[in-house]
């Protein structure tokens, strides 16, 4: 294991990068940017004077003249595949940003690159380490909802047209993906990993109100193979602003309720058995969390630090990473045929 500095570099210096640079400043004790990377020379010029990194226009470039313990990918998610496999190739340990990638056989072929290079793969899932949604993880864990019947998701956010004619690639089929694949990714994320395998799924997509080539809203209905039942609704069209991110879970003894712009707030909070002493101070939850949310890439770059210097489990690897990229491609699948779609594909 190495104790010295782990030594980083960016692979996309566009909006979610400030997120890891952050993170990273965040753990400067043990982390070290070493280099930046963009095709864009004005944003890759001014990463590179505020970070003291020196930049490169392509990966290939990067490699040939550094060999960084990790890259970071930050770049449109269908670049990632072929990145992480050139990474891994070179040595290099991915982190990679959500949806691992735009397709299914793409993202487990870069699984496939990191094992065979013995390289981890970390997939950012910084949703996770939300305090309400680790309250939530850990009941559900404990059985305290009892049989879990049903369970709605509902994601009504926005994205105007600027935002999609702001990068070439936003909005198109290959390097983004629609409202699934990428604004809500991590929220199908959660089905998987607070409830377990999916079944069965099926789905509608619609583009209604953007000119892009994927779906700004659709809807979801699914069976757990437990026999759960749930559905999922999305949207980037609400006005004038994003409304909410909520979750409701009926279970034969619980029901639970998330709501905020990102489940980042607990509203109904009732069990069967609430023994004295055990009750969740609710409202410090809910406050941690919201100065918490955005800030669990570093809960991310923690468990990277920990896992390469002294050797803890991966928090979320690529096998993990691919369950929530299977749901989606089988909700397009299914929107695409008007049937549903049986898991796993």
């Amino acid at each position: 294991m190495k104790s010295s500095p782990i030594t980083f570099a960016l692979i996309g210096c566009g909006r979610v990068a400030r997120q890891h640079l952050r993170a990273l400043r965040h753990h400067g004790a043990r982390a070290e940017l070493v280099a930046v990377c963009d095709p864009n020379p004005a944003r890759r010029r001014e990463a590179s004077l505020e970070h003291g990194a020196p930049g490169f226009a392509s990966l290939a470039e990067l490699l040939a003249a550094q060999r960084p313990d990790v890259l970071i990918l930050t770049s449109p998610s269908g670049l990632h595949p072929e990145q992480a496999i050139l990474g891994a190739g070179h040595g290099c340990h991915i982190i990679c940003e959500k949806p691992i990638a735009t397709r299914l056989e793409d993202g487990l072929r870069m699984v496939e690159a990191c094992e065979a290079a013995q390289r981890s793969l970390f997939i950012v899932k910084q949703l996770r380490y939300n305090p309400t949604l680790q309250l939530l993880q850990k009941t559900l864990a404990a059985g305290r909802f009892g049989k879990v019947h049903l369970v709605d998701i509902d994601v009504f956010w926005t994205r105007p047209q600027d935002y999609y004619d702001a990068e070439p690639w936003r909005g198109t089929l290959a390097l983004d993906g629609g409202a699934f694949l990428n604004q809500t990714s991590h929220y199908v994320d959660l089905l998987s990993w607070l409830f377990g395998p999916v079944a069965q799924v099926h789905a509608f997509t619609a583009t209604l109100g953007r000119a892009i080539e994927v779906e700004d809203s659709g809807v979801l209905t699914l069976r757990w193979r437990d026999g759960a039942l749930g559905s999922m609704s999305v949207t980037m069209l609400t006005f004038p602003e994003n409304l909410r991110a909520s979750m409701t879970i009926a279970g034969s003894q619980g029901t639970a309720v998330l709501g905020g712009k990102a489940c980042d707030q607990i509203e109904t909070w009732q069990f069967l058995d609430a023994p004295d002493g055990e009750l969740p101070d609710i409202d410090l939850i809910n406050a941690q969390t919201r100065d918490f949310y955005g800030q669990g890439h570093r809960c991310v770059y923690a468990n990277v630090l920990d896992a390469l210097q002294h050797g803890a489990p991966v928090d979320v690897d690529g096998r993990e990473g691919l369950k929530s990229l299977e749901i989606i491609e089988a909700a397009y699948r299914s929107a695409r045929l008007q049937t549903t779609v049986e898991l796993p594909l």
